[in-house]
């Protein structure tokens, strides 16, 4: 064999052994990186709406995930401490141990000074309440010159000073004058609003709640402050009603059960303008 074939093997081998050295090297770093960042290896983010920390903790550790709760909120219908907002939403994919950032319900709700609203119409009433992060509660009509008029004010049944320091989003109640030439008023439609929107609306024509009805579509708090009234009694219409009577709304997720009746807003001006 010549030097040259001698040399020229010599040459080849080291190429293809340079190749499957950095072919292998390659491969190794590879493996090493999926192994690392575990590629392609995801995690579905559980639902952990309505924990507790505890409770989710323990869901998270299952999933292979970490929780870390960076803010509150204070809703009242909700049980304190528990998960409110999770990010990422449930169903998210996302690799072992990401961190779900949590939003819970507070332990200890803000408190707010109850303002004086006796004295003030229905309608200062309402925007004073709402300004101080109170809710209007129940509207009861009592024998009085001015009709509309706040006569009491009361929390769970019984009178409230103002100045008195109560929780945030608590219920007003408001004992209000009725004249009997100016006591009735009419059921607005609240068809396709959502439910706090629905209720401030009825309040608007001096009317109550009564009952709320959820249909199987709702199944959490989170569903309940999202759904809609598709029915509600008594219905829209030109029948005169008693300030103080109540109005039973019915909810639900589904759009497709609103079917609001094609009334004017003439109509609906002209049944305020005749009270």
């Amino acid at each position: 064999m010549s030097i040259r074939n001698i040399l020229f093997n010599r040459i080849t081998a080291n190429i293809l052994a340079g190749i499957a050295l950095v072919a292998v090297l390659i491969l190794g770093v590879r493996i090493m990186l999926d192994k690392i960042t575990r590629h392609n290896l995801e995690l579905t983010v559980p639902d952990l709406s309505g924990m507790s920390v505890e409770e989710a903790g323990k869901v998270a550790e299952t999933a292979g995930m970490r929780l870390e709760v960076i803010d509150s909120v204070y809703v009242r219908r909700m049980g304190k401490g528990l998960i409110y907002r999770q990010n990422p939403s449930a169903g998210s994919r996302v690799k072992e141990g990401r961190r779900i950032l949590l939003t819970i319900n507070a332990v200890n709700p803000k408190k707010v000074m109850m303002p004086n609203l006796v004295g003030y119409s229905l309608r200062q009433a309402k925007a004073e309440i709402m300004s101080k992060g109170l809710l209007i509660g129940r509207l009861t009509y009592v024998t009085d010159i001015a009709t509309n008029n706040v006569l009491r004010q009361l929390h769970d049944g019984t009178d409230i000073a103002p100045g008195t320091m109560i929780e945030s989003e608590a219920p007003i109640d408001l004992v209000l004058g009725l004249n009997n030439d100016d006591c009735v008023t009419y059921a607005p439609s609240v068809l396709g609003l959502k439910y706090r929107t629905a209720v401030e609306t009825i309040h608007d024509n001096s009317l109550n709640v009564d009952r709320i009805v959820f249909d199987e579509t709702v199944r959490d708090y989170a569903d309940s402050m999202n759904a809609v009234v598709f029915m509600q009694e008594p219905e829209y219409g030109d029948t005169a009603l008693l300030m103080g009577m109540d109005i039973s709304l019915y909810l639900t997720t589904d759009i497709s059960k609103v079917h609001i009746p094609e009334e004017t807003e003439e109509d609906a001006e002209e049944n305020l303008s005749s009270k």
